[in-house]
């Protein structure tokens, strides 16, 4: 057994690259090997600005002989059929051997393939590793065809045993492989040979090179935590920014320096997103005011100042940077927030929705809408939509986009609005992920409701919705955002109210210039009576019927854009509440709620109240997961099993009323009671939505149920009693069925 270790030396590799970098070489070289029958015990891969290494421990000296035995044709098969099986096998007429077989005689080929020494093998896999290698960008260098991402100097392959260690010879491009290599750039001391990983990794230390990326990450954040506590300060943790860093130096050495107190005064976030965006610097906090008052650097070499001249430097352009961050603020706080969001007139939205005042203009009428729903004030969340994008005009997030939100809640602070309205700023784009934080003040919970739908139902109105993987308006991201803020909130509204009515707020205003004047009247009648009737199909009879008891009679005539809409909004919404659904299935999924359970509310009514169909799925799924539940659900499946073969036998429907005069036995008798009983008790407590009372109630039917297909024949001759037998186990099923759709349920 040897150990492998490889080492490709080059220019600066960018620290975004790096990672994916390190994997891909030991899955390319690793593969390979294996692949070439050279096993080994482990494999790991590290990476610094200018190497990537890999070692291979334990690795087959030489890979094994292989003997194959491959069947031919029969003999007296045809001079071409056995001509291209000679071919296949590389071997010829003379090597073949004849064999008996249940066909007859056959051609027998042995094909030996001798074993290769790992060496032979790890220089080629090497070899087109590097070659192949898939760099997201790569270049040339010289006069070579050679390609990687910055220039190559060296290559280092050794396979190291007790004894010593041998070269692996991959030449490439005038590249030649060695057994040396060197530290670092400015304080290493030039090149130097090794013989194994240890002495290897031991030797770049000397050379002030730390191999492992994760023990330069340590480093640095030890040192950085260190130099703020000295200090009473501490350093505000970044592990993206952490992780970059630690791919920018390969001997790190921690430096903390001041800001200007001209500065000071700007938002904290401020501060970060600019020292991190173009200095890869970290914030130091002080926490007893939040403010941001240090930072800290991380220099690649050690210099006889203690990095005084790096930080003198460093503070020099950073100075510069703040100055241009302080400049925006300043500027922006002079524009009042109207006037910013005015200027979203002139930014498209999207080419189908039209611009971001106009797609303000709906958000802010669904958040008035949505705001007594959620207990907020409506002037309040109407005015906090009006404005919560006003910043996306502003300088400071042009420059970087990733304030907005919070630079509009600061801009709001400092105009005097309402708490309130600018806590709304910043909390309707959340959650943007699945740690994300849900808002939960009444402002911000409309907003951001009403921000969300909105875009669904825009997208849903110009048909472009989600396939597959693909979803560039993160629509997922948005449903799953507004069924999060429903949840955490214990939100009860009917949802699907909401989306008819954010898809005819859209149609109207994208059909303003097309439709006539009674049309869109029409239209806007219809959203008063959605709040009322609900649905499309209820809310345009009853507006039929308004307008012909005011002798204002209103025919949609056929092609027009009316009668367009009130074909395709229905399917529309109905495919949007669906693509709700779905990704409440996903959400519940990882909450331990199985799809089957989902599926079985989602049958029932008011499947559109979201808080009231997670209630009722948490308290199914607890109750199938009982003996008596599991049990009931076995009796539940063969009385629906026995009704679903004899109504087809049959022909005819068994939902009548049984009556009690025709039961016979005891267990019938019994049953019947017990159904009584249960759903007296179960209506009341789905009217009072405590489920829980009502899977107890249903658990009550276990003992009687399965004491009636005990005892009792269902498909008795009795023509009277066989019929009230099967509209009894019917009463089975519509007594489950008030608590959800038990069919539904896998079992």
């Amino acid at each position: 057994m040897a150990d492998l270790l490889l080492e490709i030396f080059s220019e600066e590799i960018p620290a975004r690259m790096q990672k994916r970098a390190s994997e891909d070489l030991k899955k390319l070289v690793t593969d390979a090997m294996v692949e070439a029958g050279i096993t080994y015990s482990a494999a790991a891969a590290f990476a610094t600005p200018r190497r990537l290494c890999l070692t291979v421990t334990d690795v087959l000296e030489e890979s094994p002989t292989l003997r194959e035995e491959r069947k031919g044709p029969r003999v007296d098969a045809p001079e071409k059929a056995i001509e291209g099986f000679l071919r296949g096998a590389g071997l010829t007429k003379d090597d073949l051997s004849v064999r008996d077989d249940k066909k007859g005689q056959i051609y027998v080929a042995v094909i030996q393939k001798d074993g290769r020494k790992a060496a032979d093998v790890i220089a080629e896999a090497i070899e087109t590793a590097i070659r192949k290698f898939p760099w997201p960008k790569s270049m040339r260098w010289g006069s070579g065809s050679l390609r990687w991402v910055r220039p190559m100097h060296s290559i280092l392959s050794i396979l190291s045993k007790e004894e010593g260690a041998e070269v692996v010879p991959v030449s490439i491009d005038g590249i030649v492989s060695g057994d040396t290599t060197e530290g670092h750039r400015f304080m290493g001391a030039g090149r130097f040979a090794v013989n194994s990983f240890e002495d290897y990794e031991a030797k770049l230390k000397k050379n002030f090179v730390i191999l492992n990326p994760g023990e330069r990450a340590d480093h640095i954040w030890v040192e950085a935590h260190n130099l703020a506590f000295a200090q009473g300060l501490e350093a505000v943790e970044d592990k993206g920014l952490l992780a970059e860093v630690a791919g920018l130096v390969e001997w790190p050495v921690v430096l903390m320096g001041d800001i200007a107190e001209d500065f000071m005064e700007l938002p904290a976030e401020v501060l970060q997103t600019s020292m991190k965006e173009h200095q890869k610097f970290f914030s130091v906090r002080n926490p007893k005011t939040g403010r941001i008052e240090k930072f800290i650097t991380v220099a690649n070499r050690e210099t006889a100042d203690h990095g005084a001249t790096i930080l003198a430097g460093n503070q020099k352009v950073l100075f510069a940077r703040l100055s241009d961050a302080k400049f925006f603020w300043e500027n922006d706080l002079r524009v009042p927030l109207a006037d910013m969001a005015a200027k979203l007139s002139n930014v498209t939205f999207h080419n189908k929705l039209g611009t971001q005042a106009e797609r303000i203009q709906r958000i802010a009428s669904l958040a008035r809408e949505i705001a007594p729903i959620v207990g907020a004030d409506a002037d309040l969340a109407e005015q906090a939509a009006q404005i919560a994008k006003a910043d996306l005009s502003s300088e400071m997030v042009y420059e970087f986009p990733e304030l907005q939100g919070l630079m509009g809640k600061y801009y709001a602070e400092a105009a005097g609005l309402p708490q309130e309205v600018a806590n709304a700023c910043d909390a309707h784009y959340s959650p943007l992920g699945p740690s994300d934080d849900v808002p939960t003040e009444a402002v911000s919970v409309a907003v951001a409701l009403a921000d969300k739908l909105d875009t669904l139902a825009g997208f849903w109105a110009i048909d472009e919705k989600p396939t597959g993987s693909k979803d560039p308006f993160a629509l997922r991201r948005a449903a799953l955002g507004i069924i999060r803020i429903v949840l955490a909130n214990n939100l009860r509204f009917p949802l699907e109210r909401l989306i008819d009515r954010q898809l005819l707020e859209t149609e109207i205003q994208l059909g303003l210039d097309t439709a006539e004047e009674r049309e869109v009247y029409f239209l806007e009648q219809l959203i008063d009576q959605i709040a009322h009737h609900g649905v499309f199909g209820t809310a345009f009879r009853a507006l039929f019927e308004k307008f012909a008891k005011e002798e204002k009679p209103f025919e949609v005539e056929e092609g027009t854009w009316l009668s367009r809409l009130q074909s395709s909004l229905p399917l529309a919404s109905d495919s949007l509440l669906d693509f709700f659904h779905d990704r409440l299935k996903v959400h519940l999924k990882a909450e331990g709620i199985t799809h089957d359970v989902i599926d079985a509310c989602l049958a029932m009514p008011q499947s559109d109240d979201l808080s009231l169909l997670v209630n009722r799925a948490n308290a199914l799924q607890e109750f199938v997961a009982t003996d008596d539940g599991e049990n009931l659900l076995q009796g539940y499946k063969r009385a629906n099993n026995i009704l679903a073969a004899e109504e087809k036998k049959d022909g005819v429907s068994y939902e009548g009323e049984p009556a009690l005069q025709f039961a016979e036995t005891a267990e019938e008798k019994a049953l019947f009671a017990a159904l009584d009983v249960a759903e007296g008790a179960i209506s009341p407590a789905i009217e009072a939505e405590d489920f829980a009372a009502a899977m107890a109630a249903l658990a009550s039917l276990r003992a009687p149920i399965d004491a009636f297909f005990e005892a009792v024949q269902v498909n008795v001759d009795k023509q009277v009693v066989r019929r009230n037998r099967l509209c009894l186990l019917n009463r089975i099923r519509e007594v489950m069925h008030k608590v959800a759709k038990f069919e539904k349920l896998n079992g």
